[in-house]
């Protein structure tokens, strides 16, 4: 069989259903059924609208990766697919490829994503609340999901036209580092919202500013619990509570 090369348009379609990847989980095979979803309409350009059932059992086994980083995999398999139809050698079989690269994806994906923009979102977003900038919960939202929604269908074509390069286009990224310079970039504006506080709240009780250097423990407070591994969002969802508590208790 000669398959048909895949148009812009099916890739579209694919990269369209990454968005419901998570829309059906289970526990014996996690993610299979969302991942597979993504790949049926270049699939079924490659080999009818029917693939076959071996084709499909493929890519139903066992998958768990994280979900921004699942169109990488897909776009890859699918063009291993389409490789391993024309007879040309495929470097590495495409199920052999999902399992390579889900774990290592998965960690890169949770240290970026969940644990250093995230935090990083909300703490800008707060900042900005504290300002009394209304648009601070969207200027959160399009921080967190412009690199996001980059991230999935970027990744999605560049897995498709780069075949196995993605993998070393991804590891180009740095995205490790980048989760740790994030992480320390919330840290410090965490310092700074503490301090701006401080200040302010000083005025408000005509106090002078040197008074906001009671709050130092607090600042060595959160430094000790990054430093025993407690993760930015916690210290996040720590702030806020304080800031919401301290605001009842002053009316």
């Amino acid at each position: 069989m000669t398959p048909s090369p895949v148009p812009w348009l099916v890739l579209l379609r694919g990269c369209g259903r990454s968005f419901l990847h998570q829309a059906s989980w289970n526990f014996e095979r996690m993610q299979n059924l969302g991942f597979c979803y993504q790949l049926l309409p270049g699939l079924r350009r490659l080999y009818g609208a029917t693939p076959p059932a071996e084709v499909l059992q493929r890519y139903t086994g066992y998958f768990n990766t994280h979900p921004f980083l699942a169109p990488w995999v897909a776009g890859t398999i699918l063009r291993l697919e389409e490789q391993r139809l024309t007879g040309a050698a495929a470097p590495v079989d495409g199920a052999d490829f999902q399992k390579m690269v889900m774990a290592p994806y998965a960690a890169i994906g949770d240290a970026l994503f969940w644990g250093a923009l995230r935090p990083l979102a909300a703490v800008v977003g707060l900042f900005l609340a504290v300002q009394g900038i209304i648009w601070a919960p969207l200027v959160m939202l399009i921080l967190f999901n412009v690199p996001h929604l980059l991230c999935r269908c970027c990744g999605w074509l560049l897995g498709y036209l780069q075949e196995l390069r993605s993998a070393e286009t991804l590891q180009r990224l740095r995205l490790p580092d980048a989760a740790i310079w994030l992480k320390e970039g919330t840290i410090i504006l965490l310092g700074v919202l503490c301090a701006m506080l401080a200040v302010r709240g000083c005025e408000h009780q005509d106090l002078d500013a040197l008074w906001g250097l009671v709050l130092l423990p607090v600042v060595l407070l959160f430094a000790g619990l990054a430093r025993r591994g407690v993760t930015s969002l916690a210290m996040v969802v720590i702030t806020t509570v304080s800031l919401l508590g301290l605001a009842l208790v002053s009316q």
